[in-house]
């Protein structure tokens, strides 16, 4: 299981090898969260400063759970993690 932080740049990249992990936690940062979250596997999250920033609060409801700093360091402590960003 592991945690993959992925920005827009690297998002098809990012969706290929989290695609091979069934338990993955995918977390959209930075302009991440424009990224179709349909195309990413397992849990996806969004950074809410990011979502809230850009504007997409309403296009990402029920699509992803919004997450801040306190949980992604939950998450990061917790596994393994692949950068994308």
């Amino acid at each position: 299981m592991a945690v993959y932080l992925v920005d827009k740049p690297n998002g098809a990249i990012a969706a290929s090898v989290a695609n091979m992990d069934i338990e993955a936690k995918v977390v959209l940062i930075k302009d991440g969260v424009y990224l179709d979250p349909s195309t990413m596997p397992g849990k996806v999250y969004a950074m809410e400063d990011d979502v809230h920033a850009r504007g997409l609060k309403e296009r990402l409801a029920g699509k992803v759970t919004t997450i801040g700093y306190p949980e992604l360091v939950d998450l990061i402590v917790a596994d393994k993690v692949i950068n994308f960003a």
